[in-house]
């Protein structure tokens, strides 16, 4: 017999009644259909324990299956009471990820801790995001004083919405436990609500996500495609020099793959940081005519979808003669039939982005890819976030003020930096580092991060040879929040730059998000 409160997933069941200590428990029919749907299941092979009271981690991973979410295997954490070996830690980390459920401290979760009844009510109102407080006027409870002011709008909700109701006297006993058999009610009854079932058997919307091809070979760039949720290929193929000339090192092969596997492929073409080739290229009316012949003979040569155009690095004076060349691409594309994209950085008011007049290029082309990443790059003098969500925010705000939403799309990073700071919290230095090679400082040191929820991030430091580090934490959660952005702001879609720089383990969450944050109850 297993150790109560580990989830066991039962195959096969005698009689139709998975377990033996259910006959004379109110929630009988219940309990078996919730086993039926992999949702619910027991405290061992043959025992449901009805009456015992249910875990903080057994109700969370009631909540995620409820809403087919997937373990979440993140390595990185804040808990001390919850390990990566424990069969609740994927499942722990999904929820607080979308922001869920959250620990009894920053450091502590308490896992094995019952679950009071209005913290279930607070985690149900989150899940099925029911937390307008607009309804929360009051409710009728005998022992409505007894409520937590944090959980008062939550228990309204719920009881409103017919989820969670009182006792015969009146009473919510918002302290007490509840139990493995009041869950399985609650559970049915989110099921018996005819739109939430059918919102929970919905398909999420289908956005745009881009996954940029960079240092890795066709088939590896491959392989990281299918375990991730990118639907658009953008492999780095195209260079346009100072007459025009286009350079190609197309790979056939991928975009018969792409085909296959319902991919599109937007190939990049890029300028490589030429700020004077680029000036005589945008400059002469010749060469740029060249480069926007030989891209469109490109595009029909190999049956592209569409172009991603990413120059950097171009002279402000460059400003008008940009949005001709582009404004001439766009027209060569659209008799094509395919997509032109275009990368701009955030506005910061510098010469870095002045060639790019947002609202000019925005009526050109179909998409304007947002590069949400470089807050601090190498060679900033103050330490920090390579991409807050403070900072995402205000490079959407801006250009949302001249291109729609849906021609819009939020670029993340899948690579960070380590920094290297003095006593004094003075840059030293700092490492391009990948998400595999920040999750092994992270472990190797043993580094508890600390959630900072006005970046989106976690922050953890370390000492190596008494030289002070600190790294602002790209992971699954921090990626949730950009992408959340990009789905409140309705924008049509995320890329990612770039394959390969990620740990497998974001792509979990990420389709979690993207099921999740459609979901309308």
């Amino acid at each position: 017999m297993l150790a109560a409160g580990v989830f066991i997933q039962h195959i096969s069941a005698d009689n139709g009644v998975p377990f033996d200590d259910i006959n004379t428990s109110y929630a009988k029919k219940e309990i078996i259909d919730l086993y039926n749907r992999n949702i619910l299941t027991g405290t061992s092979n043959t025992k449901f324990s009805p009456t015992q009271s249910i875990t903080r981690a057994e109700f969370i991973t009631v909540l995620d299956r409820l809403l087919k979410l997937d373990p979440a295997l993140s390595p990185v954490s804040p808990y001390t009471d919850v390990a990566k070996s424990a069969w609740y830690y994927g499942w722990i980390q999904a929820a607080v990820q979308l922001e869920l459920a959250n620990g009894t401290s920053a450091t502590t979760f308490a896992p094995a801790k019952a679950v009071t009844r209005q913290e279930a009510a607070v985690w149900i109102a989150k899940a099925l995001k029911q937390t307008n407080t607009a309804t929360a006027a009051q409710t009728n409870f005998k022992d409505r004083q007894q409520i937590a002011s944090w959980a008062s709008a939550a228990v309204a909700k719920v009881n409103d919405r017919g989820v969670m109701k009182g006792d015969n006297s009146g009473n919510f006993r918002p302290a007490d436990p509840i139990t493995r058999q009041e869950t399985a009610v609650l559970m049915d009854r989110v099921l018996q609500h005819t739109s939430w079932a059918a919102e929970l058997e919905s398909n999420p919307d289908k956005r745009i996500v881009i996954g940029w091809q960079y240092g890795l070979t066709t088939a590896q760039f491959e392989n990281h495609v299918l375990q991730s949720n990118v639907n658009t290929l953008s492999p780095r193929w195209y260079y346009v020099g100072k007459t025009g000339a286009v350079t190609d090192s197309t790979d056939a092969s991928l975009v018969t793959w792409a085909k296959k596997n319902k991919k599109q492929v937007w190939a990049m073409v890029g300028n490589r940081s030429d700020q004077e080739a680029t000036h005589q290229m945008l400059l002469s009316t010749t060469a740029r005519n060249t480069a926007v012949n030989q891209l469109a003979a490109l595009v029909s040569k190999y049956g592209l979808d569409g172009l991603n155009i990413d120059f950097e690095n171009v002279a402000a004076e460059d400003r008008v003669y940009l949005t001709s060349f582009i404004t001439l691409l766009a027209e060569k594309m659209r008799s094509l039939d395919v997509i032109l994209s275009m990368d701009v950085s955030p506005d910061l008011g510098t010469d870095w982005t002045e060639a790019f007049d947002y609202a000019a290029l925005g009526k050109q082309v179909n998409y304007m890819v947002m590069m949400g990443y470089d807050e601090h790059y190498d060679g900033s003098q103050v330490p920090g976030s390579n991409a807050s969500l403070s900072y995402d925010q205000k490079a959407v705000n801006t250009i949302l003020k001249v291109v729609p939403s849906q021609k819009v799309i939020l670029a993340l990073p899948l690579y960070n930096r380590d920094w290297t700071l003095n006593q004094k919290g003075t840059v030293l230095s700092s490492q391009y580092i990948t998400l595999p090679e920040q999750n092994q400082i992270i472990s190797s040191y043993a580094s508890r991060p600390v959630w900072n929820p006005s970046l989106g991030q976690y922050v953890a430091g370390y000492s190596k040879q008494a030289i002070k580090h600190t790294i602002w934490i790209e992971d699954g959660r921090s990626l949730i929040t950009k992408y959340n952005l990009a789905v409140t702001k309705k924008l049509a879609g995320v890329a990612y730059w770039y394959i390969g720089g990620e740990s497998s383990d974001v792509w979990s969450s990420l389709r979690n998000a993207e099921k999740f944050y459609d979901y309308t109850f």
